[in-house]
Protein backbone atom coordinates (compact mmCIF):
# COMPACT_ATOMS: atom_id res chain seq x y z
CA UNK A 1 0.00 0.00 0.00
CA UNK A 2 2.63 2.31 0.89
CA UNK A 3 4.74 1.43 -2.35
CA UNK A 4 1.70 2.04 -4.44
CA UNK A 5 1.21 5.85 -2.64
CA UNK A 6 4.47 6.83 -4.15
CA UNK A 7 4.11 7.88 -7.69
CA UNK A 8 1.34 10.43 -6.13
CA UNK A 9 3.68 11.49 -3.31
CA UNK A 10 5.93 12.19 -6.16
CA UNK A 11 3.87 14.64 -7.73
CA UNK A 12 2.48 16.25 -4.79
CA UNK A 13 7.07 16.82 -3.73
CA UNK A 14 7.45 18.00 -7.51
CA UNK A 15 4.95 20.42 -6.89
CA UNK A 16 5.82 22.08 -3.80
CA UNK A 17 9.62 21.93 -4.68
CA UNK A 18 9.44 24.09 -7.65
CA UNK A 19 7.61 26.42 -6.63
CA UNK A 20 10.87 26.26 -3.55
CA UNK A 21 12.98 26.99 -6.18
CA UNK A 22 11.57 29.48 -7.68
CA UNK A 23 11.58 31.74 -4.47
CA UNK A 24 14.80 30.02 -3.53
CA UNK A 25 15.93 31.71 -6.63
CA UNK A 26 15.40 35.28 -4.91
CA UNK A 27 18.07 34.35 -2.45
CA UNK A 28 20.47 33.18 -4.85
CA UNK A 29 20.58 36.40 -7.30
CA UNK A 30 21.07 38.80 -4.60
CA UNK A 31 23.40 36.71 -2.57
CA UNK A 32 25.53 35.91 -5.63
CA UNK A 33 25.76 39.55 -6.56
CA UNK A 34 25.79 41.50 -3.03
CA UNK A 35 26.62 38.28 -0.58
CA UNK A 36 23.91 39.57 1.21
CA UNK A 37 20.65 37.55 2.33
CA UNK A 38 17.85 39.11 1.11
CA UNK A 39 15.08 37.70 3.68
CA UNK A 40 12.56 40.38 2.51
CA UNK A 41 12.32 37.49 -0.47
CA UNK A 42 9.70 35.59 1.19
CA UNK A 43 7.11 38.62 1.60
CA UNK A 44 7.98 39.43 -1.89
CA UNK A 45 6.15 36.29 -2.65
CA UNK A 46 3.38 36.68 -0.82
CA UNK A 47 3.17 39.95 -2.23
CA UNK A 48 2.78 38.10 -5.25
CA UNK A 49 0.38 35.87 -4.38
CA UNK A 50 -2.01 38.60 -2.88
CA UNK A 51 -1.21 40.33 -6.72
CA UNK A 52 -2.34 37.45 -8.55
CA UNK A 53 -4.98 36.85 -6.68
CA UNK A 54 -6.63 39.74 -6.67
CA UNK A 55 -6.78 40.19 -10.56
CA UNK A 56 -7.53 36.37 -11.36
CA UNK A 57 -10.58 37.30 -9.01
CA UNK A 58 -11.28 40.01 -10.93
CA UNK A 59 -10.93 38.94 -14.21
CA UNK A 60 -12.75 35.36 -13.08
CA UNK A 61 -15.71 37.50 -11.72
CA UNK A 62 -15.85 39.49 -15.10
CA UNK A 63 -16.56 36.55 -17.17
CA UNK A 64 -16.89 32.71 -17.48
CA UNK A 65 -15.66 30.23 -19.34
CA UNK A 66 -12.90 27.79 -19.87
CA UNK A 67 -10.81 30.54 -22.53
CA UNK A 68 -11.29 33.48 -20.26
CA UNK A 69 -10.05 31.39 -17.63
CA UNK A 70 -6.82 30.96 -19.20
CA UNK A 71 -6.40 34.25 -20.29
CA UNK A 72 -7.48 35.57 -16.56
CA UNK A 73 -4.54 33.17 -15.18
CA UNK A 74 -1.83 34.70 -18.10
CA UNK A 75 -2.85 38.15 -17.12
CA UNK A 76 -2.27 37.55 -13.50
CA UNK A 77 1.03 35.96 -13.69
CA UNK A 78 2.34 38.94 -15.88
CA UNK A 79 0.91 41.39 -13.54
CA UNK A 80 2.23 39.74 -10.58
CA UNK A 81 5.69 39.09 -12.39
CA UNK A 82 5.94 42.17 -13.26
CA UNK A 83 4.96 44.21 -10.26
CA UNK A 84 7.01 42.33 -7.70
CA UNK A 85 9.68 43.13 -10.19
CA UNK A 86 9.27 46.42 -9.65
CA UNK A 87 8.88 46.00 -5.97
CA UNK A 88 11.79 43.90 -5.63
CA UNK A 89 13.32 47.34 -7.32
CA UNK A 90 11.79 49.99 -4.99
CA UNK A 91 13.38 48.28 -2.19
CA UNK A 92 16.49 47.74 -3.19
CA UNK A 93 16.48 51.84 -3.98
CA UNK A 94 15.12 52.30 -0.85
CA UNK A 95 16.09 50.16 2.10
CA UNK A 96 19.61 48.68 0.59
CA UNK A 97 21.21 50.79 -1.64
CA UNK A 98 21.75 53.65 1.16
CA UNK A 99 23.27 51.29 3.37
CA UNK A 100 25.88 48.79 0.65
CA UNK A 101 28.92 50.37 2.89
CA UNK A 102 27.46 49.67 6.33
CA UNK A 103 28.62 46.68 8.01
CA UNK A 104 26.77 43.43 6.69
CA UNK A 105 24.48 43.25 9.72
CA UNK A 106 22.86 46.97 8.89
CA UNK A 107 21.28 45.83 6.27
CA UNK A 108 20.13 42.39 7.40
CA UNK A 109 18.35 43.98 10.15
CA UNK A 110 16.50 46.50 7.19
CA UNK A 111 15.49 43.92 5.21
CA UNK A 112 13.94 42.01 8.61
CA UNK A 113 12.28 46.12 8.83
CA UNK A 114 11.16 45.40 5.04
CA UNK A 115 9.62 42.16 5.65
CA UNK A 116 7.45 43.35 8.84
CA UNK A 117 6.31 46.38 7.06
CA UNK A 118 5.11 44.47 4.07
CA UNK A 119 3.40 41.69 6.15
CA UNK A 120 1.48 44.54 8.24
CA UNK A 121 0.79 46.70 4.71
CA UNK A 122 -0.77 43.51 2.94
CA UNK A 123 -2.97 42.63 6.07
CA UNK A 124 -4.47 46.26 6.63
CA UNK A 125 -4.80 46.45 2.89
CA UNK A 126 -6.61 43.72 2.43
CA UNK A 127 -8.82 44.07 5.78
CA UNK A 128 -9.90 47.32 4.54
CA UNK A 129 -10.79 45.61 0.77
CA UNK A 130 -12.49 42.75 2.20
CA UNK A 131 -12.76 43.04 5.87
CA UNK A 132 -10.71 40.14 6.38
CA UNK A 133 -6.90 39.34 5.68
CA UNK A 134 -7.61 35.84 4.38
CA UNK A 135 -8.37 35.93 0.68
CA UNK A 136 -10.11 33.05 -1.20
CA UNK A 137 -9.64 32.07 -4.57
CA UNK A 138 -11.85 30.59 -6.93
CA UNK A 139 -10.61 26.78 -7.80
CA UNK A 140 -9.72 26.73 -11.56
CA UNK A 141 -7.39 24.12 -14.25
CA UNK A 142 -9.01 21.31 -11.16
CA UNK A 143 -9.63 18.61 -14.19
CA UNK A 144 -8.24 15.59 -13.05
CA UNK A 145 -6.06 12.63 -15.09
CA UNK A 146 -6.55 9.64 -13.33
CA UNK A 147 -3.47 7.17 -13.97
CA UNK A 148 -4.08 4.73 -11.58
CA UNK A 149 -6.07 3.90 -8.82
CA UNK A 150 -3.70 6.05 -6.30
CA UNK A 151 -2.70 8.15 -8.82
CA UNK A 152 -3.93 11.36 -9.57
CA UNK A 153 -2.62 14.86 -11.90
CA UNK A 154 -4.31 17.50 -11.96
CA UNK A 155 -3.75 20.28 -14.89
CA UNK A 156 -2.93 22.73 -11.88
CA UNK A 157 -0.21 20.76 -10.59
CA UNK A 158 1.37 20.31 -14.68
CA UNK A 159 0.70 24.04 -15.16
CA UNK A 160 2.46 24.77 -12.25
CA UNK A 161 5.35 21.97 -12.72
CA UNK A 162 5.35 23.55 -16.76
CA UNK A 163 5.27 27.11 -15.83
CA UNK A 164 8.12 26.86 -13.20
CA UNK A 165 10.23 24.83 -15.31
CA UNK A 166 9.73 27.41 -18.09
CA UNK A 167 11.03 30.04 -15.62
CA UNK A 168 14.08 28.87 -14.32
CA UNK A 169 14.76 27.88 -17.99
CA UNK A 170 14.63 31.54 -19.02
CA UNK A 171 16.44 33.01 -16.09
CA UNK A 172 19.13 30.19 -16.88
CA UNK A 173 19.45 31.33 -20.17
CA UNK A 174 19.18 34.83 -19.41
CA UNK A 175 22.11 34.78 -16.83
CA UNK A 176 24.31 33.02 -19.12
CA UNK A 177 23.44 33.75 -23.07
CA UNK A 178 23.20 37.60 -22.92
CA UNK A 179 25.05 40.68 -22.14
CA UNK A 180 22.97 41.42 -19.11
CA UNK A 181 23.41 38.08 -17.73
CA UNK A 182 27.56 38.12 -18.25
CA UNK A 183 27.09 41.53 -16.48
CA UNK A 184 25.52 40.10 -13.38
CA UNK A 185 27.72 37.54 -13.05
CA UNK A 186 30.68 39.99 -13.76
CA UNK A 187 29.13 41.93 -10.77
CA UNK A 188 29.13 39.27 -8.75
CA UNK A 189 33.19 38.87 -9.06
CA UNK A 190 34.29 41.76 -8.48
CA UNK A 191 32.07 45.11 -8.43
CA UNK A 192 35.44 47.42 -8.97
CA UNK A 193 36.67 45.77 -11.83
CA UNK A 194 33.27 45.71 -13.17
CA UNK A 195 32.79 49.15 -13.08
CA UNK A 196 36.35 49.54 -14.44
CA UNK A 197 35.07 47.80 -17.62
CA UNK A 198 32.52 49.99 -18.54
CA UNK A 199 29.50 48.26 -16.29
CA UNK A 200 27.10 49.93 -14.64
CA UNK A 201 27.42 48.75 -11.69
CA UNK A 202 23.82 49.94 -9.46
CA UNK A 203 21.67 49.05 -12.70
CA UNK A 204 23.21 45.80 -12.60
CA UNK A 205 22.45 45.45 -9.11
CA UNK A 206 18.60 46.93 -9.58
CA UNK A 207 18.26 44.53 -12.50
CA UNK A 208 19.16 41.22 -10.44
CA UNK A 209 16.50 42.58 -7.29
CA UNK A 210 13.80 43.01 -10.59
CA UNK A 211 14.39 39.71 -12.03
CA UNK A 212 14.66 37.77 -8.34
CA UNK A 213 11.47 39.72 -7.05
CA UNK A 214 10.00 39.18 -9.90
CA UNK A 215 10.30 35.12 -9.50
CA UNK A 216 8.75 35.41 -6.06
CA UNK A 217 5.73 37.18 -7.98
CA UNK A 218 5.86 34.19 -10.33
CA UNK A 219 5.93 31.57 -7.35
CA UNK A 220 3.25 33.62 -5.36
CA UNK A 221 0.88 33.25 -8.08
CA UNK A 222 1.51 29.70 -8.83
CA UNK A 223 1.28 29.32 -4.91
CA UNK A 224 -2.06 31.01 -4.77
CA UNK A 225 -3.68 28.81 -7.84
CA UNK A 226 -2.67 25.38 -5.95
CA UNK A 227 -3.71 26.00 -2.38
CA UNK A 228 -6.71 28.61 -2.82
CA UNK A 229 -6.33 30.63 0.31
CA UNK A 230 -3.80 32.75 0.91
CA UNK A 231 -2.64 35.38 4.41
CA UNK A 232 0.15 37.57 4.55
CA UNK A 233 1.90 35.23 6.69
CA UNK A 234 2.80 33.04 3.83
CA UNK A 235 5.72 33.92 3.27
CA UNK A 236 7.35 33.37 6.63
CA UNK A 237 7.33 29.34 6.18
CA UNK A 238 7.41 29.12 2.37
CA UNK A 239 10.63 32.03 2.41
CA UNK A 240 12.31 29.75 5.59
CA UNK A 241 11.94 27.08 3.37
CA UNK A 242 13.08 28.34 0.18
CA UNK A 243 16.29 29.67 2.09
CA UNK A 244 16.86 26.02 3.06
CA UNK A 245 16.50 24.77 -0.25
CA UNK A 246 18.73 27.25 -1.53
CA UNK A 247 21.01 26.65 1.15
CA UNK A 248 20.73 22.89 0.79
CA UNK A 249 21.66 23.26 -2.71
CA UNK A 250 24.47 25.70 -2.74
CA UNK A 251 23.06 29.69 -2.07
CA UNK A 252 24.78 31.78 -5.34
CA UNK A 253 23.94 28.66 -7.79
CA UNK A 254 21.17 28.75 -9.77
CA UNK A 255 21.16 25.07 -10.67
CA UNK A 256 21.83 24.37 -6.70
CA UNK A 257 18.82 26.35 -5.86
CA UNK A 258 16.71 24.35 -8.19
CA UNK A 259 18.16 21.39 -6.91
CA UNK A 260 17.56 22.16 -3.75
CA UNK A 261 14.38 22.93 -4.24
CA UNK A 262 12.63 19.98 -5.71
CA UNK A 263 14.68 17.90 -3.58
CA UNK A 264 12.91 19.87 -0.34
CA UNK A 265 9.80 19.39 -2.05
CA UNK A 266 10.11 15.55 -2.06
CA UNK A 267 11.34 14.95 1.08
CA UNK A 268 8.84 16.71 2.18
CA UNK A 269 6.18 15.26 0.76
CA UNK A 270 7.56 11.59 1.33
CA UNK A 271 7.82 12.61 5.40
CA UNK A 272 4.13 13.32 5.61
CA UNK A 273 3.18 10.27 3.95
CA UNK A 274 5.50 7.39 5.26
CA UNK A 275 6.94 9.02 8.71
CA UNK A 276 4.52 11.79 9.87
CA UNK A 277 3.12 15.44 9.02
CA UNK A 278 3.99 16.81 12.23
CA UNK A 279 7.42 15.95 11.88
CA UNK A 280 7.73 16.34 8.10
CA UNK A 281 9.64 20.31 8.66
CA UNK A 282 12.23 18.65 11.83
CA UNK A 283 13.06 15.83 9.37
CA UNK A 284 13.40 18.48 6.58
CA UNK A 285 16.09 20.54 8.82
CA UNK A 286 17.60 17.61 9.89
CA UNK A 287 18.38 16.34 6.24
CA UNK A 288 20.12 19.66 5.55
CA UNK A 289 21.86 19.51 8.76
CA UNK A 290 23.35 16.40 7.60
CA UNK A 291 23.89 17.81 4.18
CA UNK A 292 25.79 20.54 5.09
CA UNK A 293 28.61 18.70 7.17
CA UNK A 294 29.10 16.73 4.33
CA UNK A 295 28.94 19.51 1.89
CA UNK A 296 29.46 22.65 3.92
CA UNK A 297 28.78 24.79 0.72
CA UNK A 298 25.75 22.69 -0.47
CA UNK A 299 24.91 20.01 -3.15
CA UNK A 300 25.92 21.77 -5.84
CA UNK A 301 27.85 25.32 -3.88
CA UNK A 302 31.60 26.06 -4.20
CA UNK A 303 33.40 26.92 -1.90
CA UNK A 304 35.25 30.13 -3.36
CA UNK A 305 33.28 32.93 -3.96
CA UNK A 306 30.09 32.08 -5.53
CA UNK A 307 28.25 32.99 -8.89
CA UNK A 308 25.22 33.75 -9.60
Amino acid sequence: MLLKLLPQMLVDGLQLGFVYAIVALGYTMVYGVLHFINFANAEIFMCGAFIGAEVLIALLGAAAGGGWTVFAFAVALLAALVLTGLLGVFIERVAYRPLRSAPRLVPLISAFGVSYFLQDFVRVAETFAHNSFYLTLPSIFKREFVLNEYTKVTVRAILIVGVCLAALAILYTFIHRTKVGSAIRCVSQNQTMSALLGIHVNKTITTTFFVGAAMGGVAGTMFAIQYGMINPYIGITIGNKAFTAAVFGGIGSIPGSMLGGVLLGIIESLSKAYISSQMADAIVFGVLIIVLLVRPAGILGKQTREKV
